[in-house]
């Protein structure tokens, strides 16, 4: 069985998207940034040595740091698909960080966005 293209990907080709998206409905780069440190672990050094890197995916999930135990708390759908039914673990966790990204769009505060 052939990988899906996302696990490929470099996430610095991604994150652009991300920043765009949550920049149109007024909320900022330093907004998305906090969003996958605290998915991930990885500092903010360290995220940007990932992206100069031109990390893909899958290793970009499988050397974080820390996954944020939290996660789990992240529910609902995404590209017609309930984030909690993902099975396959690493397109489990591109869909966490597309679903917080999202709720960032749509304006909810970080703090309802980070399960605090």
């Amino acid at each position: 069985m052939t990988k899906h293209r996302i696990y490929t990907m470099s996430v610095a080709s991604v994150y652009p998207h991300y920043v765009t998206k949550a920049e149109r409905k007024g909320r900022t780069k330093s907004e998305v940034d906090e969003i996958i440190r605290w998915l991930t672990g990885y500092s903010q050094e360290e995220l940007e040595a990932q992206f100069e890197k031109q990390t893909d995916f899958e290793t970009f999930f499988a050397e974080a740091p820390q996954m944020n135990p939290s996660r789990d708390l992240i529910k609902g759908v995404i590209c017609g698909v309930r984030v909690e039914d993902i099975e396959e673990p690493t397109m489990r966790e591109i869909r966490y960080l597309d679903k917080l990204i999202d709720e960032l769009a749509k304006g909810k505060t970080m703090e309802k966005i980070l399960r605090k």
